[in-house]
């Protein structure tokens, strides 16, 4: 059985919602799949254009630049993220178990999955975190897109995340630190161990599972550690 998850996004992050158009989400999908393929440096709307058969200013009339249309598709992944860490929490009732659950979901690269999503595909919105999510948040604009709470679904899932930590510890004091620390220490783990492993600790390993253990010995060590 197929499930068909239908995520809102916000509308400031587009000119015309492309989900509401056979064209709009073709320049979502093939969008996410060319700046995997080329870099959000090289990427540009001409290319997109040419790759689905249409024209820049049709690409325009859906977005404003190449940065919204990154920042629209890095939004769609941690909404959908924060989906599954809901989903994966509701019948746990261990906070140990929900902080274990949850280091999985972030840190673990996606599989096939049963979900049907029409334009984006979540293997490689995680690709496209993992190397250009940054960019999202690293601009001279942060202040007017935080304002258009263009970040809401990021800081919500770490909002999620914090809590479960209070609910683990009350007593600990920095749970909103943590949980977008051990977020983005995940990402840039599998980031370095792709590309700098000098800086990790296991560069050949295949998948995700040993930073995975790498992040809950971090998470643990701070959450256990008793207060002076």
């Amino acid at each position: 059985m197929e499930l068909d998850i239908r995520i809102k996004m916000n509308e400031k992050l587009f000119l015309r919602n492309p989900e509401e158009s056979a064209l709009g989400k073709k320049i979502v999908k093939h969008g996410l799949l060319l700046i995997n393929k080329l870099g959000f440096e090289d990427f540009t709307f001409k290319k997109l254009a040419i790759e689905v058969n249409t024209t820049e200013a049709s690409i325009y009339r859906y977005f404003e630049n190449k940065h919204r249309l990154l920042v629209y598709i890095i939004t769609w992944y941690y909404s959908y993220l924060e989906y599954k860490v809901v989903f994966s929490l509701n019948n746990i009732s261990d906070p140990k178990v929900k902080l274990q659950s949850i280091i999985k979901l972030i840190a673990e690269e996606p599989v096939a999955s049963h979900l049907n999503f029409e334009f984006l595909s979540e293997a490689e919105a995680y690709k496209l975190v993992i190397w250009e999510g940054s960019k999202t948040y690293l601009s001279r604009n942060i202040g007017k897109d935080n304002k258009d709470r263009l970040f809401k679904p990021y800081k919500d899932l770490c909002e999620r995340f914090s809590l479960v930590i209070k609910e683990y510890n009350p007593k600990y004091k920095y749970p909103h630190s943590l949980a977008s620390s051990i977020l983005e220490i995940a990402h840039s783990q599998s980031f370095f161990k792709q590309n700098l492993p000098s800086l990790t600790d296991y560069p050949k390993e295949p998948d995700n599972k040993k930073l995975i253990d790498f992040i809950t010995v971090l998470l643990f060590s701070s959450l256990d550690l008793k207060s002076k």
